[in-house]
């Protein structure tokens, strides 16, 4: 999807559902969005539980925001950053949220903010329930920002599948693909990540979408299309589905 690197952004940490060890990376992350004028953390500070958090709020510039459990079995957190996502959209003074939590509690939060026409990006682990990643403009897998691979832990929760390739890649080349069968790459991606929130390249294992692309030459061709003149000369990926015995294009 296409950025606005000037938008300005909140950043709404549910501390109790998210983990403090990729927050530096989270917050370069939301840097490829916009800029984080709001930056607050949600838990119950008097506990023991988001102690990891506590060492990195002061460093990261992140306003911690207290709230007691009042009732056993009622996320209070929850409740709290809900009330404050709306105080602060209705106050205009962001173009968009960052929720970042792998909590399905935010799926109508999101769908909420969106409805007001802000774009709403979300960052949680790949436990993270479709329907809330499926809620956001853009969703980013925490696993995919860490520098070092997450050691797997004897009981913790599977994560989801991610979406076969293939499959995901072709609907979108059906949906905008000019009757010449090709499409630009940024035009792919933005429809693939239009039909999957959670699609990042970096979660097949690379850093860009033209290297994921150039991967898939058992069904896909792709050229290089040369745009402009002289020193203003700029490449283009152009992509479409292999044709059978169609010769590959130069």
């Amino acid at each position: 999807m296409a950025t606005n690197p000037n938008q300005k952004l909140a950043v709404l940490i549910d501390a109790d559902n998210a983990q403090a060890s990729v927050i530096q990376e989270l917050l370069a992350e939301v840097s490829r969005y916009g800029t984080a004028t709001i930056k607050r953390a949600y838990g119950d500070w008097t506990t023991t539980n988001l102690r990891g958090w506590k060492d990195v709020l002061h460093t990261m510039a992140i306003q911690p925001i207290q709230q007691f459990a009042y009732t056993s079995g009622k996320n209070a957190t929850d409740s709290a950053l809900i009330i404050d996502a709306m105080d602060v959209l209705h106050t205009g003074r962001v173009d968009g949220f960052c929720l970042v939590s792998s909590d399905s509690d935010f799926t109508r939060l999101a769908t909420r903010i969106r409805e007001a026409g802000l774009v709403v990006y979300g960052f949680g682990e790949r436990k993270t329930p479709e329907p809330f990643v499926a809620a956001c403009d853009k969703f980013i897998y925490t696993e995919i920002l860490r520098t070092e691979p997450e050691e797997a832990k004897p009981g913790k929760e599977p994560v989801a599948e991610l979406p076969k390739l293939k499959p995901m890649i072709l609907n979108a080349l059906n949906a905008i693909a000019r009757e010449d069968g090709w499409t630009t790459l940024s035009a792919l991606g933005s429809q693939i990540n239009r039909s999957h929130p959670s699609f990042d390249p970096r979660n097949y294992g690379v850093a860009k979408l033209g290297e994921l692309i150039r991967q898939q030459a058992a069904y896909l061709d792709v050229k290089d299309v040369k745009l402009g003149e002289g020193d203003a000369v700029q490449t283009h990926l152009h992509v479409r589905r292999k044709v059978a015995g169609a010769a590959k294009a130069g």
